[in-house]
């Protein structure tokens, strides 16, 4: 198969346009919370700047017009002609949303549904509102240019390019970075040839010989200009300066007569506290995670065979092995972190469907991110964008009164959400909180018997009536929209995230709001976890869940009535119930026998005890995912392979546990 540069670099392209994008984005959220920085302005013009360059050396005309008109509004914004308003604002937080989706049409090749134009920038005066229309195509914005006559040239900057040694053997051509620098302004080049140039062979079809000159007039800066040759800057000698000199080349010793005026300057390069990157291919890092997975499963069978042949006696071979298992966490951990992802993209993501949910509601809604940085396997990453998306339209249909109502309570008119992530006891908790009106709880209640899913007589407490919002099909909307109202999301939100071995909690209170809070494992590959016998099964419980292991002792436990059990832990009273009766095991502990108590803990405080037969060893475990055919199983996570080859399940000991404190299962040994 030919192997064709194109590709490759086209790839590059679109992946340098996920960050500059990226930082778009953050950059319009910064100008939103403070609208007098100038610098801020600046990254917004550079990061359009950049895309409608490189778009332009791969012929992707639409995306270069709307870019253009995006980059021509922002340097209105830079002169001082156009306000920063949050009104213009949101239109170039729309402006960057629409650039986002012609990036994606370009990668996919798919035509465009409408012609590149949206809502646009606002003349000086008298800025319409949102709705008004304006095209945003390269043709002159409808702003009051009247100072153009008056604004002196655009400066004339010379460069020269000079290609070296693997260039052209890395798929670049220094026609591609022409044209990307015509993107910046009306320019002039001339090819310099070497005296004594040879004739072209396949052999030196590759080695360069040719330099280029190129005067380009723009207002643009010489960091703008670097940036065209960021995918060979390692690859070619570049020199950048402003000259006086025309723009058209005259002939005869015009080159020469400009010598000191045009004494180069080094092009600026990229901080040098930035680290190198490389962009590699998701499914090359997936196999070296597999095979990661399997020398960790190699590993536990070799100490195994090792105990059972009686050598863990000998000082050489303990040592080695334990030198092994070092080096095999420590390559575990370093692939792990190279899978990790921040989960600002996908905040990102979020925050514009919360813009285009408060457009299609109506209500006004200032949306916050926080922890942003919190870095998740990329895997969960991806597959927890359909349950924050479900949350968020169900913040803003559900959670956020109309104006007029919050007005009437007392709150101000825009309602807030604020979607936040951190790391907390091994896991990564993602909270989405509103300041609305909160859980309707009678109105929850009455939906509920409506539904049959609850008897009109029925006796729930708070955390009861909030759970019943996780029914499938359960709906409160009085009609059905485009956000809410047919009965599917938070059924689809548990269900998912189950299966990234996620939970979820609600907190609300009335007129005040609601927190939904989602605890995730921080990978789907390998976890540290304790190996336990219970019900004459082997299960393993996750070591970031336990706090401590303690002897169940009958003196300190303590009946609460008929079918309650608790037990006495450093004087404070810890709902007990037995691991293996609770999993259906066949009851194995005689009554009054002695056991092994594991404490654990949940993500909102609470503890709970479970009563194991032994505890066998900790071990790193890699998680093995169970078929779907299997459904969900309460309090079962996952599984995994031992060092002996047996399959033994990974407990959830929370969702085993349940949301509730007492009652719990009465334990048969207490007397």
């Amino acid at each position: 198969m030919t192997h064709d540069p194109m590709i490759e670099l086209r790839a590059t392209f679109f992946a340098e346009c996920e960050e500059l994008i990226e930082g778009l984005h953050d950059a319009l959220q910064r100008l939103q919370d403070d609208c007098t920085d100038p610098e801020t302005v600046n990254t917004v013009f550079r990061a359009v700047h950049s895309i409608k360059g490189n778009a332009g050396a791969f012929g992707l005309q639409e995306l270069v017009d709307f870019a253009h008109g995006f980059e021509s509004a922002m340097e209105e914004v830079r002169a001082g002609r156009v306000p920063i308003t949050p009104e213009s604002v949101r239109l170039f937080i729309s402006a960057a949303d629409r650039l986002q989706d012609l990036v994606a049409l370009a990668q996919t090749g798919a035509p465009l549904a409408v012609a590149p134009d949206l809502v646009g920038v606002a003349p000086a005066v008298g800025l319409p509102s949102p709705e008004d229309e304006i095209d945003f195509t390269p043709t002159p914005l409808a702003l009051d240019l009247a100072e153009d006559d008056t604004r002196a040239d655009p400066p004339i900057w010379l460069i020269r390019f000079a290609p070296a040694e693997g260039l052209y053997r890395s798929g670049n051509e220094s026609l591609w970075i022409l044209r990307g620098l015509s993107a910046l302004g009306p320019m002039t080049t001339r090819c310099i040839l070497p005296d004594d140039l040879p004739p072209p062979t396949p052999d030196n079809a590759e080695t360069p010989l040719l330099e280029w000159e190129v005067r380009l007039q723009g207002d643009v800066t010489r960091e703008d200009i670097a940036q065209v040759f960021d995918f060979v800057a390692d690859v070619c000698r570049l020199d950048v300066t402003q000259t006086d000199a025309p723009l058209a080349w005259q002939p005869g010793p015009d080159v020469a007569a400009e010598p000191d005026a045009a004494k180069p300057t080094p092009a600026t390069s990229p901080p040098g506290d930035v680290s190198p990157t490389v962009r590699v291919d998701l499914d090359r890092i997936d196999r070296l995670m597999n095979q990661v997975g399997e020398l960790v499963i190699n590993q536990a069978m070799l100490a195994q065979s090792i105990t059972e042949a009686g050598l863990s006696q000998h000082a050489s071979i303990t040592s080695g092995l334990d030198s092994f298992m070092m080096l095999t966490r420590d390559i575990q951990e370093s692939v792990m972190l190279i899978r990790a992802q921040p989960v600002k993209s996908l905040f990102q993501r979020m925050a514009r469907i919360a813009r285009e949910a408060s457009a299609n509601s109506g209500k006004q809604i200032r949306f916050r991110t926080e922890g942003d940085a919190t870095e998740i396997d990329k895997t969960v990453l991806e597959r927890l964008s359909d349950p924050l998306t479900h949350m968020v339209r169900n913040a803003v249909s559900h959670g956020i009164e109309p104006a007029a109502q919050r007005r009437a309570a007392g709150k101000p008119a825009e309602g807030s959400i604020t979607l936040s992530a951190s790391h907390r006891a091994g896991r990564v908790l993602i909270e989405i909180a509103d300041d609305g009106a909160g859980i309707d709880r009678q109105k929850v209640r009455v939906a509920a018997i409506q539904r049959g899913l609850i008897a009109p007589d029925a006796q729930l407490c708070d955390a009861e009536i909030d759970n019943l919002l996780f029914s499938p099909g359960f709906s409160t909307a009085a009609q059905v929209s485009s956000l809410s109202g047919r009965g599917v999301g938070m059924d689809v939100v548990r269900s998912a995230l189950s299966l990234l071995g996620g939970r979820i909690a609600i907190a609300s209170s009335p007129g005040a709001g609601t927190r939904f809070s989602i605890s995730l494992p921080l990978t789907l590959a390998v976890l540290d976890g304790m190996v336990v016998s219970a019900g004459g099964q082997t299960l393993v419980v996750p070591l970031s869940a336990i706090i401590e292991t303690a002897m169940l002792l009958p003196e300190r436990v303590h009946q609460l009535g008929s079918g309650r059990a608790v037990m006495m832990i450093r004087q404070d009273c810890v709902p007990l119930f037995d691991l293996g009766e609770k999993l259906g095991f066949p009851p194995r502990r005689e009554t009054g026998a002695a056991g092994i108590v594991i404490l654990i803990a949940q993500e909102d405080g609470r503890r709970a005890a479970l009563i194991v037969d032994r505890i066998m060893e900790q071990r790193q475990v890699v998680i093995k995912g169970l078929s779907e055919i299997h459904g969900r199983i309460p309090g079962v996570a996952a599984a995994t392979i031992l060092g002996d080859g047996q399959i033994a399940l990974i407990l959830d000991p929370a969702d085993l546990v349940g949301p509730a404190v007492p009652p719990f299962p009465l334990l048969k040994a207490a007397g």
